[in-house]
């Protein structure tokens, strides 16, 4: 697609939650004409009631559209979300979620598009309010990353920012506790306060947060690994840090 704002929606989560979220930004949907099942159908009245053209391709065209990525027999074509202009104006509107504490993830040199949407997938569900990354060296949210965010790419802002670091300083500014995930932290995450107003920090895949990073955190602290791997998957790690924190929340209350 050639309009940087544009964005194909693969897949039946994808485009279902634009349709509630924002349908007037989707130009069209295109389906596999060789596939007319009771899921499909729903989701084509959906576009219907919405006023949104439905168009029948080929397999082949599909495959095409959507540069052979797995799109489940249909795809749209929509604008991109806006996203917030910067990490102030983010955290205004954050501020604006009166009696909340809000808390972030901050990811440092995910580049997988695929461990971005399933970051933002697990960090929606469990009550994140965002997710930051800096701009150089981590994975944009394209196609893939919205896919596979299964819709939450469209509710969880997601910033990029030119500094990461000068961004760590913001958040701290803002009196939020900045927690990294470390391998060889002493404490912990389940010894870890997770309340309150916190970002919880994550590195790249395989090589951890880089040393400028590691350095602006309040506090490092691990996950207990008691089998024969040394780490999980930045993404699954995502999860576990943001239900534990949605846990101690809800424990709170």
């Amino acid at each position: 697609m050639s309009d940087p704002n544009d964005i194909c929606l693969l897949g039946f989560h994808a485009i279902r939650a634009r349709l509630r979220a924002a349908p007037q930004s989707i130009s069209r949907i295109v389906y596999d004409g060789q596939r007319r099942d009771t899921r499909l159908n729903a989701l084509l009245k959906l576009a219907e009631q919405a006023g949104i053209k439905a168009i029948s391709e080929s397999t082949q065209t599909m495959d095409r559209l959507s540069k052979n990525q797995r799109h489940q027999g249909i795809l749209a074509m929509a604008t991109k979300r806006p996203q917030p202009d910067s990490l102030l104006d983010l955290l205004e509107q954050m501020e604006s979620l009166k009696g909340q504490d809000q808390w972030l993830v901050v990811l440092d040199g995910v580049t997988d598009p695929h461990n971005l949407g399933a970051i933002l997938r697990s960090a929606d569900a469990a009550g994140a309010a965002a997710v930051i990354a800096p701009r150089d060296k981590s994975a944009p949210l394209n196609d893939v990353a919205a896919r596979v965010s299964a819709g939450a790419s469209d509710h969880l802002p997601y910033l990029q920012v030119t500094n990461l670091a000068r961004a760590i300083e913001e958040l701290q500014q803002a009196d939020y506790m900045v927690i990294g995930l470390a391998g060889e932290a002493e404490q912990s995450l389940y010894a870890t306060d997770l309340t309150g107003k916190i970002a919880l920090v994550l590195g790249a895949e395989g090589e951890g947060m880089r040393r400028l990073t590691r350095e602006r955190c309040d506090q490092l602290v691990r996950l207990p690994m008691q089998g024969s791997v040394e780490s999980l998957n930045v993404s699954v790690a995502c999860g576990v840090c943001c239900y534990e924190a949605l846990r101690q929340r809800q424990n709170k209350k």
